[in-house]
């Protein structure tokens, strides 16, 4: 696990674009995961801001959203397929035929699950996997408690989580009780992640994810496993890292390490 620790928010959104355009410019046409919270959005506005200057073209990436909400109308704007469409589709200049989100109003949503699944297989698999984190350090809506190998299903969301996106609905309770989820082992699956926070309030998640044990309780612990994750936060999101002196040692000492000769 690579951890950088920048010094601010804006930081962390260019330095997660400059990941995400890294991967794009070796493969065009890219199985991107992506999360919807309010961590990522620095990164997507960034990558469209670049793509708009002719710096970056998004427009062959295949998306793949992680989770969505059960049960809201079609068009909710809270709902990921449209926060999707605003922050992400449209600036990118995708079709929405590329942008895949799980299906939260189908009457059968163990098929939903099933076939969610089976497309991201179609598809190759994800190439990189974006993540913001919960307070409580959930990814995707894979609340505390939730099984390590997981797939994609439908979970019930936690009052921590929905007092949380409250402020995306007009009132505390029209947000949903319930979610379609990428599961823990489905985002392990992913080539490589890429996890942001920013912000204080993501500090003890931040820390419990990264250095913590691995446990249900921390369900963002689990990317201790992956064999190729890269954590971008800010300072205040930091606050609570014991070895942050070393990965700023780390971050440092890549740089003069010898490159191989084309």
């Amino acid at each position: 696990m690579q951890v950088l620790v920048l010094p601010t928010a804006g930081d962390v959104d260019a330095r997660a674009a400059d990941l995400v355009a890294e991967q794009v410019s070796r493969r065009p046409d890219t199985v991107l995961g992506v999360a919807t919270g309010s961590s990522p959005l620095g990164a997507y506005r960034e990558l469209a801001r670049r793509q708009a200057h002719g710096l970056l073209d998004l427009t062959r990436l295949r998306c793949f959203a992680l989770d969505e909400y059960v049960g809201l109308p079609s068009g909710h704007p809270a709902g990921y397929a449209a926060v999707l469409e605003r922050e992400l589709a449209r600036p990118f200049g995708l079709p929405p035929s590329r942008v895949q989100v799980p299906d939260g109003s189908r009457g059968d949503l163990g098929a939903a699950c099933r076939d969610y699944e089976e497309a991201v297989a179609r598809a190759g698999g994800i190439d990189l996997q974006i993540l913001g984190i919960g307070a409580n350090g959930h990814i995707g809506f894979n609340e505390p408690g939730s099984s390590l190998s997981s797939r994609t299903r439908v979970k019930a969301l936690s009052a921590r989580t929905r007092a949380d996106n409250a402020r995306f609905f007009e009132a505390p309770d029209h947000v949903p009780t319930h979610c379609v989820t990428q599961g823990l082992g489905t985002i392990l699956d992913a080539r490589r992640v890429l996890l942001v926070a920013q912000g204080e309030r993501k500090a003890a998640a931040v820390a419990a994810a990264v250095e913590g044990p691995v446990s249900a309780m921390c369900p963002a612990s689990v990317l201790q496993f992956h064999r190729a994750v890269t954590v971008v936060v800010d300072e205040a999101a930091a606050s609570r890292l014991v070895l942050t002196d070393y990965y700023r040692f780390v971050a440092e000492a890549e740089h003069r390490l010898p490159r191989e000769e084309g």
